[in-house]
């Protein structure tokens, strides 16, 4: 468990999940927002780490972040399946110490990072330039059904340590 400034970074476990099926269908409802299978299916795989923010030790989740590391030692990579942070608490710090999480991880394993970001979100674009990432293509119609683009953005590994990726379920 991370705390800082008063948020708390833990694992995100199945008690977690109605609420992020809620803050789903809050922040993505026209672009196919996750049900809770979704969010079952994710936590279940192995290869997956989750992560919530939450205000207190036990408390709500506020918002989530999901990563996948695939390969091998030596040649791992890590996907960004998501990071979310309801709009109730946007602004304070939870989107940067959950994206902060799952740069651990890739961290952790020497692996890259990539992720897919919709072009109209301005505020994640910055926050992943200012971690590393830069933006390598684009995807056009990417989110749906809405029909919006995506910029496809890469972080480096950034480290030389291989380990085995933690946090498996």
């Amino acid at each position: 468990m991370t705390a800082t400034g008063g948020l708390i970074i833990d694992d995100l476990d199945y008690s977690d999940i109605p609420r992020c099926a809620a803050l789903e269908k809050e922040m993505f409802e026209g672009d196919s927002p996750w049900p809770a299978t979704a969010f079952r299916a994710e936590l279940n795989a192995p290869y997956n780490r989750y992560f919530a923010a939450r205000e207190h030790p036990g408390g709500e989740v506020v918002g989530y972040a999901g990563v996948s590391t695939l390969g091998t030692p030596g040649s791992f990579e890590c996907e960004i399946h998501t990071i979310a942070v309801a709009p109730s608490h946007r602004g304070r710090g939870y989107g940067r110490a959950l994206l902060a999480a799952l740069l651990e991880v890739a961290d952790g394993c020497a692996a890259p990072m990539f992720l897919e970001v919709r072009t109209d979100n301005d505020t994640a674009i910055e926050l992943y330039a200012r971690n590393g990432f830069v933006r390598s293509g684009i995807r056009r119609n990417y989110y749906q059904p809405s029909g919006a683009d995506a910029y496809t953005m890469i972080r480096p590994a950034t480290t030389s340590v291989v380990q085995q990726p933690g946090g498996t379920r």
